[in-house]
């Protein structure tokens, strides 16, 4: 059964009113929200605040999920929406310190070529548009069309992100003296 099937039932066990659902799916998603929301924000302690709150939305909106098999891309816009947020709320009151910022994210690497420590530190200098497009396609392994859903845009505007992403990630890591 795919993650994708797997998903909607438990989504739909969860519409029916079974409580033990909600646990098995935030199981299946939480590490991938998490390191989501954790390569977007660089904190892994504003990563577990925001992981929680994308929860707490989660179960909220789950009775009014109309495609159980999206659940994915519904979830990942969620988290967008919550980091977007939280980006707002520190912009206006910024009192980030730098070791926050210096956190990398523990994510996997992108074809297995470059240890995650060399993505990650990458992926740091990416502007936000590019790195979350390589953030959700390669390491959360969403489509085109669900990361065109995710981030609200047409999936010729994610495959342009991407190629513009993986040129200047590889700049930034050939820059570095890492080679392909």
């Amino acid at each position: 059964m795919s993650e994708d099937s797997r998903s909607g039932l438990l989504v739909v066990r969860c519409q029916l009113g079974e409580r033990e659902a909600f646990g098995e799916l935030a199981g299946l998603w939480h590490d991938a929200l998490w390191r989501y929301v954790r390569a977007m924000v660089g904190s892994p302690h504003v990563a577990d605040d925001l992981a929680q709150d994308v929860w707490v939305a989660v179960a909220r909106g789950l009775p009014r999920l109309r495609e159980p098999d999206r659940f994915a891309p519904w979830l990942f816009t969620i988290a967008r929406r919550a980091v977007a947020d939280h980006r707002r709320e520190a912009y206006r009151a910024p009192q980030t310190s730098a070791g926050d910022e210096a956190d990398v994210a523990d994510n996997g690497s992108l074809n297995g070529l470059l240890t995650t420590m060399e993505i990650e530190a990458g992926l740091g200098e990416l502007p936000p548009l590019e790195r979350e497009v390589l953030i959700l396609f390669h390491l959360q392994d969403l489509s085109l069309a669900s990361c065109a859903e995710v981030l609200g845009v047409p999936p010729g505007t994610v495959k342009s992100r991407l190629h513009r992403a993986r040129r200047t990630l590889r700049e930034i890591l050939t820059e570095r003296g890492h080679e392909r």
